[in-house]
């Protein structure tokens, strides 16, 4: 009898010690990364860690002073013309011209990228009406709000058609309702079969959209993997326990020697990273003492806990990157 194992997603995104420095002052240090297709990619990190760097490494806007990358297939340092036809780039700073109306951004990109007049006229046409900006695109981008200045410069962005998308701090100063409609939009692109490359602020915007986020301290990775692996880094998990009974919340409390009580409450907190092995032991235990706990809630620290822990030590020295 054969078994089958599942071979990982191709990558679109692979670097491997990726170094970058300014003058004295070391960017990047080593950065290893491996972004699977087909899925957001988050890289955290506080100011100045060296994120905007990295994203303009990856998209061919700088060169690295060392290391390996590959994006789409391509050599980078070999081939950037190659991997420039299969990306898409959108900075913290808007690309939209304001002085132009929205569709005339967007034919311009047609144009930038060679396309047909009739092709780019119906590409525009569809990247509008899926962006929600018809009503709006015979007006002057200056008059558009800055939620529709997003998304016309992602609609531009994909006027050519790539399958890797650089999005550096894509929601700053947006209100929440615009925030979550490009919230949709990525999860809209993913589904499509694009790879999302995304640097954010916002911790909540990658423990909602990303696939695998990486934390970038000091130009070191700090730490990656799926955001429950991540919380899991950091001491503080518990599983608490809540009973009814005062006598089975005693027998508990008697047998559990490592829990926290709280006798106000008939509570009892065990500590635990969370796991599923760990969950079916606290209640394979109830089970086999006929305990019975009214209420069961796991609780895991969040990526605010996680971020603080892994970037504690944050030199706040004013780099390349930040000082622009």
């Amino acid at each position: 009898m054969s078994t089958t194992i599942d071979a990982p997603a191709p990558a679109a995104v692979t670097a491997t010690g990726v170094r970058k420095s300014y003058g004295e002052k070391v960017v990047l240090d080593g950065v290893d990364l491996r972004i699977p297709a087909g899925s957001v990619f988050a890289l955290l990190g506080p100011n100045g860690a060296g994120k905007t760097t990295a994203v303009k490494i990856l998209s061919t806007l700088v060169g690295a002073d060392a290391g390996e990358i590959r994006v789409g297939g391509h050599d980078l340092a070999a081939d950037p013309q190659a991997v420039r036809a299969v990306i898409g780039v959108t900075g913290q700073f808007s690309a939209v011209d304001g002085l132009i109306t929205g569709e005339e951004n967007m034919l311009l990109m047609a144009d930038l990228h060679h396309l047909p007049k009739a092709e780019g006229r119906r590409v525009v046409a569809e990247l509008l009406e899926r962006f929600d900006l018809t009503a709006a695109a015979g007006r002057p981008a200056s008059t558009y709000s800055g939620g529709m200045k997003r998304r016309l410069d992602i609609a531009m962005t994909l006027v050519g058609g790539p399958r890797i998308i650089f999005l550096d701090e894509p929601t700053t100063g947006l209100d929440p309702r615009s925030r979550h409609t490009m919230w949709k939009i990525i999860r809209e692109l993913v589904t499509g079969g694009v790879t999302v490359f995304l640097t954010t602020q916002y911790l909540e915007e990658a423990d909602e959209l990303a696939d695998r986020i990486a934390v970038l301290n000091d130009g070191r990775i700090a730490a990656q993997g799926t955001a429950e692996e991540l919380k899991r880094l950091v001491p503080g998990g518990h599983v608490r326990l809540r009973f009814a009974d005062p006598d089975a919340y005693r027998a508990a409390a008697a047998a559990l020697g490592e829990a926290t009580r709280d006798d106000e409450a008939l509570a009892l907190q065990i500590p635990s990273d969370g796991t599923q092995r760990e969950l079916r032991s606290i209640l394979d235990w109830l089970d086999s003492t006929g305990v019975e706990a009214d209420e069961l809630t796991v609780h895991t620290p969040d990526l605010d806990d996680v971020f603080f822990a892994l970037t504690a030590t944050t030199d706040s020295t004013p780099t390349e990157e930040n000082a622009r």
